[in-house]
């Protein structure tokens, strides 16, 4: 297998969190890696740094999204949103290191991300809407 970061996907993650308000990520302690040549039959995976490794190495709470390369790239575009959304649903609102399951409290599963990627394209697109008008502003002024 092989991994690297994936700086494309960093991107789309972090305006993801920013446009559905995910304020308990820490962007700057979650990393976007693609790998490569894998077996996964996924398209993502979400991990975790544990507890263990946390107290261990003396540093904080850590988690990775892996794209599979092979399956995710093919994707259209909305599709890949949605497996983005459903990957940062398994970060919990404490930010704690541990993974949210498919099935606990909040249901992780394709209506749950279908109402999400909704509400993402619905507030996606009136913040560009807002921008643009913004720049109409800014423009006439000169």
């Amino acid at each position: 297998m092989d991994v690297e970061m994936a700086p494309d996907i960093e991107s789309r993650v972090n305006e993801i969190i920013s446009v559905l308000d995910y304020g308990h990520i820490n962007e700057y302690r979650l990393f976007c890696m693609r790998s490569r040549n894998t077996v996964a039959n996924a398209y993502a995976r979400i991990w975790n740094l544990p507890d263990i490794w946390q107290k261990a190495l003396g540093v904080g709470t850590f988690y990775i999204i892996e794209v599979v390369s092979q399956h995710f790239d093919k994707l259209p575009e909305e599709e890949k949103e949605k497996v983005l959304i459903h990957e940062l649903l398994h970060i919990p609102k404490t930010f704690s290191g541990a993974l949210r399951p498919h099935g606990g409290q909040v249901k992780i599963n394709a209506r749950t991300v279908g109402q999400l990627h909704k509400l993402y394209k619905e507030k996606k697109q009136a913040l560009e809407g807002k921008r643009s008008e913004e720049l109409k502003r800014a423009e006439a002024m000169f």
